[in-house]
């Protein structure tokens, strides 16, 4: 037996995974033991979760991997500030005794970490290649192109490569400071989104707003080829040299300051984001074309930040030139402790890989799981009122009814999810047909900005009847944007034209209002009975019931707090919202009957505990 553990710490979103006999047995974000969104941290927590999951103790381990070279990322961060001396010496002071004391001695802290007990060797690999790893080797075919596009690694920030049987070789590549990623993140920041988590917000921003300012981007800040290669012009950014995103020079192109966070979004942030949405968009198509012309195959494979673009994603698919795309559930720098993994696996002990043309990568569902006596001593210890099923067919039937009535059901199954998408185990569920149940979920479930859509689940035998994708095609980690089908679209008349911005948001669109987004496009999961089969059989007995084979599925959480772990995450936030039912396994809990009611002020307090983004 062959046990790998893969590590990405320290930057922005530390993760563990651990491959044995080449098979992924477990993954985990450290932010969903500890409860603080993006720890960057040693990933412990996780760490210890995978070992205990496979059975193992650290001495027990083949190999540790690293996500990328740390003096090699160490070395552009040098360069970067002398180029810029002195007007980076602000941002070098804040970033050289981190570096210092830890990211240069990565060794010592993993072997802390795993307690002193891993004496064998540490493989470092590049960052891109952890992405490409990640992108290539669990996916369902045997060749493929890859692009990996991120803020950047080391150097890189877009690698182009191509993957064959069990190995990757990556060809081209775009380097620092010319990022699609930073370009992106430059509008978050400019537009009052925190960086590295509002990225999402501002492609859901997009639709409400008409790219005016497409060509100012495009004339002034980045020059693109027809291969999808571009550079920036550094005189409107600030990222190189200050502790900003944006120079002066970018607040006088656009005619403003950056927008304050947490004030009033106006149509001019509306546009900013479909501007820089609609060249993000543009660019990933030429990536394509280009990469398939390269490459001449039919599959295409993504991974690294801007792989969560999925706006952008299902462009690439109904327009680019590839017959099949597969995204990494994790594209961000979690993957990347999956991707070292899988790349010292393969690539470095060379051992094959035979692809079934289904993914490897179970659902994504990786996580930590809870058995019933588990839920249920929880829910004793907290004097919870509830109500035990006595199988899954009663908990599905019990709650397909309560959806039906609109109720807001949180839903706590089976193992958490890897990546940043609640999948239908860590969800919070609900009546897609349901015209107000947008705006219910996003003020008094979700705490956040009125303007956020919701993404559907669907039975995926029934995908192409409600959304513009191909009969059955498989899009199971929410990872594609695709029209909502025009037989499902209501015709809306004159008062929706002279409608603007967010006034949008109060027509009903279609007869499945709650997860059609202003633009009539929907960020599509679709549910079969191999990966989620309680989903599924719970999918199944609404349609029975209603017709309808589409729920809404949003992660359950609160706006700023990570995505729920345990049974006592998923209560806390089920007393602290306005959720109707909270449903643990086989366990039903209906909020009128809890003996504890929380107060405003508690709520608050709850809130209070994680920082806005």
């Amino acid at each position: 037996m062959t046990s790998i553990l893969g590590i990405s710490a320290f930057y922005h979103d530390s993760a563990a995974a651990l491959v044995v006999d080449g098979e992924i047995v477990a993954a985990a974000q450290e932010e969903r033991f500890t409860r603080k969104k993006h720890d960057d941290s040693f990933p412990q927590q996780a760490v210890d979760y995978c070992l205990s999951e496979a059975g193992l103790s650290p001495d027990q381990l083949d190999y540790v991997g690293f996500y990328e070279k740390p003096l090699v990322k160490f070395e552009r961060l040098l360069q970067t500030y002398l180029a810029y001396v002195p007007a980076g010496y602000l941002s070098f002071r804040q970033a050289l005794p981190v570096w210092l004391k830890q990211k240069l001695h990565l060794p010592k802290e993993i072997r802390r970490g795993l307690g002193g007990k891993y004496r064998r060797r540490i493989v470092f690999t590049d960052h891109h290649e952890s992405h490409a790893a990640s992108a290539f080797f669990p996916s369902p075919f045997d060749e493929a192109a890859i692009l990996t596009l991120d803020g950047v690694g080391e150097w890189s920030t877009t690698c182009l490569g191509v993957g064959r049987g069990n190995r990757i070789e990556l060809a081209e590549e775009i380097r620092f400071p010319h990022s699609l990623g930073l370009l992106y993140s430059a509008f978050t920041y400019y537009c009052g989104f925190r960086v590295n988590s509002g990225e999402y917000k501002l492609m859901g921003l997009a639709p409400y707003g008409e790219p005016v300012y497409k060509e100012r981007i495009l004339d002034h800040l980045i020059d693109i080829k027809d291969d999808g290669s571009f550079r920036m012009d550094m005189r409107y950014f600030n990222y190189c040299q200050g502790l900003t995103m944006t120079s002066a020079a970018f607040h006088e192109l656009f005619e403003g300051p950056p927008r304050k966070p947490e004030s009033e979004i106006t149509q001019r942030e509306m546009d900013l984001a479909a501007s820089v949405q609609a060249v993000t968009e543009e660019v990933m198509l030429r990536m394509a074309r280009h990469a398939h012309h390269k490459t001449g195959m039919k599959n295409l494979v993504l991974a690294g930040g801007v792989a969560l673009n999925c706006v952008a994603n299902g462009r690439v698919l109904r327009e680019g030139p590839f017959e099949n795309l597969w995204i990494q559930p994790a594209a961000g720098d979690a993957g990347g402790a999956l991707g070292t993994a899988l790349f010292i696996w393969h690539q470095l002990l060379d051992y094959p890989r035979t692809p079934s043309g289904r993914d490897t990568q179970r659902g994504s569902l990786l996580g930590p799981m809870f058995d019933e006596a588990k839920i249920q001593q929880v829910l004793k210890d907290r004097k919870a009122v509830y109500e035990t099923c006595e199988s899954d067919e009663e908990v599905c039937d019990r709650v397909g009814d309560l959806i039906a009535e609109e109720k807001v059901i949180g839903w706590f199954q089976g193992r958490m999810e890897f990546g940043p998408r609640a999948l239908g185990d860590r969800s919070i569920l609900g009546d897609a047909r349901s015209q107000k149940m947008q705006s219910v979920m996003n003020l008094k479930i979700k705490f956040r900005e009125s303007f956020r859509p919701f993404a559907p689940i669907v039975l995926k035998d029934h995908v192409s009847d409600y959304f513009e994708m191909r009969p059955s095609e498989d899009s199971p980690y929410m990872l594609l944007v695709a029209p909502v089908a025009a037989d499902k679209l209501y015709k809306l008349g004159e008062h929706y034209d002279r409608a603007s911005g967010l006034a949008r948001l109060h027509y009903a669109r279609s007869t499945v209002p709650a997860i059609t987004h202003v633009d009539n496009s929907a960020r599509v999961q679709t549910v079969d009975e191999e990966r989620n089969p309680l989903l599924h059989q719970l999918m199944s007995r609404f349609y029975e019931k209603s017709g309808c084979p589409v729920l809404i599925n949003t992660s359950l959480n609160v706006r700023s707090e990570p995505i729920v772990c345990t049974p006592e995450d998923a209560y806390r936030c089920f007393l602290n919202t306005d959720m109707d039912v909270l449903v643990l396994g086989r366990q039903i809990l209906l909020k009128e009957q809890q003996p504890v009611q929380l107060t405003e002020a508690e709520r608050e307090a709850y809130l209070a505990d994680f920082q806005l983004d």
